[in-house]
């Protein structure tokens, strides 16, 4: 009963949050033209991945770290809030635009306060500081939106972050920094600071490639598609929240990954014949997306597979794996994006976000069974 209670925190917590927020997003693509919408996005994925530039602890490693009782998380918090300061000032003088700096600083406040969130199994906290965010990001977004243009949206997203503020605050009353604690974990650390970084510029760096390549309106519609194809994997994404602290606490949890693989396919046979049937009257403008989101929906399952062994390296703190695999993935994804792009548009850039997502589950499995063999030889 308690793992049921503790799930459905976390699945309340993601399904009406992103719901909210997907809602948002689709309701923005209505208001506004796709080279608009594909603009907004791209300063949104420049604002990520400098996030995650300056995220030296990251969501992962503090949830595991935390889950095991080691109070690192004012260090990081400190470490990464110094970094998202320097960060603001340099997107100033090069883009001229505080907004980006201030969702810089809102997304690594973020994934500060979820790690620990999660690392203590707060599940109930994660539930109203999520919900909260959430609320308040079509409320500020197209408050900003319908006072002072489209120009000012992500000033709106970037204050939906500030409740997480209070938690940071709190943090650094009841725990001291210690450096100290980070120096015998830094193998660990290192290796999950690149994995989360290279997987936000695996999420992002398409982004940036279309917008020079193909021009801001089939971003777009690339955006939008990707919108719905994230919205379909908030499942799997609950299902991830669950898992990570249960394995590193020692949990056994396969019958849960099982149903997450079952979720997975019917999701993807959602994706691949039903929501394209809908799309063209929900977005009329953005027809260059109906067979985007067929090709994008075949990568939900290999996305959900790399969800779980993501999970259980974590637990085994084999970050290595995580990151040679994200590396891999980027070295599929940028060329052949690239010149996919090039050969067959926007379909192609979704045929290559697939491949990327498929090589990497299937190097996942591999070394999965891999870490099975020999703990089974060792005990």
């Amino acid at each position: 009963m308690k793992d049921i209670k503790n799930l459905t925190n976390i699945g309340l917590g993601d399904i009406i949050g992103n719901g909210v927020t997907a809602g948002f997003w689709f309701y923005l693509a209505i208001l506004i033209s796709p080279a608009n919408y594909g603009e907004l996005h791209y300063f949104i994925s420049i604002a990520g991945i400098i996030s995650y530039v300056v995220l030296f602890g990251s969501q992962n490693t503090i949830t595991v770290y935390v889950a095991k009782k080691i109070p690192i998380q004012s260090t990081f918090n400190f470490i990464s809030l110094v970094g998202g300061a320097i960060s603001f000032i340099i997107l100033f003088l090069i883009f001229h635009r505080i907004d980006m700096g201030l969702l810089v600083l809102g997304y690594v406040i973020n994934n500060l306060v979820l790690g620990e969130l999660f690392g203590k199994r707060e599940y109930k906290n994660f539930f109203k500081y999520v919900l909260i965010q959430k609320i308040l990001t079509p409320i500020f977004g197209l408050s900003f939106f319908f006072i002072f243009g489209v120009e000012s949206v992500i000033f709106g997203l970037a204050l939906s972050y500030v409740v997480f503020s209070l938690r940071i605050i709190k943090s650094f009353k009841e725990i001291k920094i210690d450096f100290t604690l980070l120096y015998t974990r830094k193998g660990f650390i290192i290796n999950n600071y690149f994995y989360a970084l290279s997987g936000t510029f695996h999420g992002q760096v398409d982004k940036l490639i279309i917008l020079p390549i193909l021009g801001a309106s089939l971003l777009g519609n690339y955006s939008l598609s990707l919108q719905i194809i994230s919205a379909m994997m908030i499942i799997s994404s609950i299902f991830y929240k669950y898992i990570l602290p249960q394995e590193a606490s020692g949990q056994n949890i396969d019958k849960v990954k099982k149903i997450l693989i079952i979720v997975s396919i019917v999701m993807t046979l959602i994706g691949f014949f039903f929501v394209p049937m809908i799309l063209p009257s929900v977005f009329p403008e953005y027809t260059e997306s109906v067979d985007v989101i067929k090709i994008m929906s075949l990568s939900l399952l290999p996305m959900s597979i790399g969800k779980i062994y993501t999970s259980k390296f974590l637990a085994l703190e084999k970050s290595q794996y995580i990151l040679i695999g994200m590396m891999i993935s980027l070295s599929v994804l940028i060329p052949t994006m690239i010149l996919f792009g090039i050969w067959y548009e926007v379909l192609g850039i979704a045929a290559s976000f697939v491949l990327a997502t498929i090589i990497q589950a299937v190097y996942f499995y591999i070394i999965g069974k891999k870490i099975d063999k020999e703990n089974k030889i060792e005990s």
